[in-house]
């Protein structure tokens, strides 16, 4: 009977010790993730290829401070090059490991013409608070690691839904690949009602690479050590 009590004790701080393994490599699977993710991106190579259809974009992912999120966060800010005062895109993330994937959440800034140019300029960084955000529920990318690159899907569910100017009201679709020095993308918009296309590419999926790091922006609890 002792050497049976044992054997459990043994297994049951063999699988303590398992399940923090693991918690912390999907940790750290996080923090690579913010430190891919961090800083301009661009789509230059890509518009020399095909400027009729692809026009130039830039992408930033500026962290925040620790404070924020008490944890890993981004501005991120998607302009076209020739008119980098009016943001296509403009959210707040947060990062975080939950089980066996990486959660990026999305955020929507509440007046987002206060925040224009945060990508660029840290000035206007700091003006940004966590009281001027709000949770875009339905519209986390989920990650999964996959060797060297990190591939994502918008959560299940068909809950991230985005009102058309003619009134239609679609639901996003979003395919993603993060690598040390590349982001590809391809969003689709999708009719609630009869899941009918209404918007995007129609020439692919659009490849963005780094030409700006700004890992070492990053929180100094949330780096790769």
């Amino acid at each position: 009977m002792t050497n049976l009590l044992a054997l459990i004790e043994s297994m049951s701080m063999l699988g303590v010790s398992w399940l923090s393994d693991k918690r912390e490599e999907n940790m750290n699977d996080a923090m690579i993730l913010a430190s891919w993710l961090a800083g301009e991106f661009s789509s230059f190579k890509q518009t020399l290829d095909n400027p009729r259809i692809h026009p130039h974009i830039r992408i930033f992912f500026r962290p925040l401070p620790f404070e924020f999120f008490e944890g890993i966060g981004f501005y991120s800010e998607q302009v076209y090059d020739y008119d980098p005062w009016h943001p296509h895109h403009q959210n707040v993330h947060r990062i975080f490991a939950q089980g066996d994937n990486v959660f990026v959440e999305n955020y929507a800034l509440k007046d987002k013409d206060l925040y224009t140019g945060s990508g660029s300029d840290l000035e206007i960084l700091k003006t940004i608070t966590p009281e001027s955000i709000e949770l875009r529920n339905g519209c986390a990318i989920i990650f999964q690691r996959e060797g060297d690159k990190f591939v994502g899907q918008v959560e299940p569910g068909n809950k991230c839904l985005i009102p058309r100017k003619d009134g239609r009201m679609t639901y996003l679709k979003s395919e993603v690949e993060v690598t040390e020095n590349i982001w590809i993308s391809r969003d689709t918009g999708f009719d609630v009602d009869t899941d009918e296309k209404v918007w995007g590419s129609t020439t692919g999926l659009l490849k963005f690479e780094k030409v700006q790091n700004f890992a070492h922006e990053l929180p100094k609890n949330c780096q790769i050590k």
